[in-house]
């Protein structure tokens, strides 16, 4: 192999400790080593960054191996290049002089390439009688042959850090995929839980994900979103089997079977149809005997003095403003759209609205205002439910103002964010929240 000795820089370029350390490792290639350089080029391309090179410098070694003519790289024939400045930024794309040389430079510096300056800084080949070149002036391409084995490590490890990236990206979409459509299930089958606690955590945790985060950065926020998902889903779960033991006991129930026989004595009926005729039958519900005129806006305002802060600029003046602030409410209220437009379908836009103001104002003694409200839509369709009782009750409760405002305050201080709807957050998720939202 020609030049085994040190090789010192042309003019006024230093010689540092880093090119003596890549002539070394140069120098002990073993006998016989021979790579393919396109694919160790592109193992350096993979691993620039940990490498220390850049897009540029790749272009112009890009370019250097253009001027090799064999396809593999070996130990035991000629490694050096020598193009002039001038082809060497014709084939690196018109790379001015001044960004060429730089390049270079840092080529050199991150030991992908030797210089073998020639006394007078000249690049050229002195070849014997057999056309076999003698002596070469130019670039050493040897170290890409003493290294291949160590960049095709770190093009390894770069892809390996990448594919372990793209699967915590997709950890994070299906957790946040999760945990969304597992808060909405709650809302949508009106199921009891803190679920306002829930989403105001998760937006503390998605809120703090910078554009590009880093694979540390990830793995804190999957966690997070892992041990939220598992809070959500215990309630839900809790939820799912309260519901089967539900059903099995009615569907035990209907089992029992009743030795009396299920018919009715003619005396009975006949004592009936007179009763129903003398009209002394009494109604199951009341409904028949509230008033059969519509609400004015003015009695509903003074029932739901809360629903003015959700208007725009906090004044209704009709039916319109008071129904344009149903939007609002429902949002704070964690409504789900699917029980809102049952709601409307059901009531009628204007006594949903009035339902959902009332909701709204005893909000702080209902748990969960979504399955509330899909109750109540169940009863009108039924016929069993009116607004008039729950504004008449909001009224009633206004004329003991003292006694409930007392009642209100203690419970208020007596609840905290821990438990709400029944349910208490647990100590691994409280501290979650904690540690997100400072």
């Amino acid at each position: 192999m020609e030049h085994a000795n040190v090789a010192t820089p042309f003019g006024r370029r230093p010689m540092s400790l880093a090119m003596m350390a890549s002539q070394k490792t140069a120098r002990a290639m073993p006998e016989g080593a021979c790579v393919h350089k396109w694919q160790t080029f592109h193992a350096i391309r993979e691993a620039r960054e940990l490498l220390g090179a850049s897009d540029r410098g790749l272009s112009v070694l890009n370019a250097l191996l253009t001027f090799h003519p064999d396809t593999e790289l070996s130990s035991d024939g000629t490694l050096i290049v020598w193009p002039s400045n001038a082809q060497l930024a014709s084939r690196a794309n018109g790379m001015s002089p001044a960004t060429l040389r730089r390049h270079l430079a840092v080529l050199v510096d991150c030991g992908l390439i030797i210089r073998r300056d020639s006394p007078n800084g000249k690049r050229f080949a002195r070849k014997g009688r057999g056309g076999h070149v003698e002596q070469a002036y130019g670039f050493d391409l040897s170290p890409l042959v003493a290294r291949a084995s160590e960049f095709a490590a770190l093009a390894e490890q770069v892809a390996a850090k990448k594919r372990a990236y793209k699967c915590q990206r997709e950890r994070l979409t299906l957790l946040r995929r999760d945990v969304i459509k597992l808060i909405e299930a709650g809302l949508d089958e009106g199921v009891v839980g803190p679920w306002e606690t829930f989403s105001e955590h998760y937006r503390r945790i998605v809120d703090q994900l910078p554009r590009s985060p880093s694979i540390e950065t990830l793995d804190d926020v999957c966690d997070a979103l892992e041990q939220l998902r598992h809070e959500v889903h215990i309630v839900l779960e809790k939820h799912a089997i309260s519901e089967n033991m539900s059903a099995n006991e009615s569907h035990s129930e209907r089992h029992i079977q009743n030795s009396k026989p299920d018919y009715i004595s003619e005396s009975e009926k006949s004592s009936r149809k007179i009763d129903e005729a003398s009209g002394a039958a009494e109604e199951n519900d009341n409904l028949k005997s509230l008033p059969k005129r519509e609400l004015p806006l003015g009695i509903v305002l003074d029932a739901c003095k809360g629903w003015h802060h959700l208007a725009k600029d906090g004044e209704i003046r009709s039916w319109r403003d008071f129904l344009a602030a149903a939007e609002v409410g429902r949002v704070m209220l964690g409504v789900s759209p699917s029980a809102w437009h049952e709601a409307c379908e059901v009531l009628g836009e204007r006594y949903a609205t009035i339902a959902l103001a009332a909701i709204y104002q005893r909000a702080d003694q209902i748990n969960s205002p979504g399955g509330y409200l899909r109750n109540l839509t169940d009863k009108a369709r039924e016929g069993k439910f009116s607004v008039w009782p729950m504004i008449m009750a909001l009224l009633n409760a206004k004329l003991e103002a003292g006694k409930a405002a007392a009642q209100a305050s203690s419970q208020t201080q007596r609840a905290t964010e821990s438990r709400k709807g029944g349910f208490e957050v647990s100590d691994a998720l409280r501290q979650s929240m904690k540690r997100w939202s400072s």
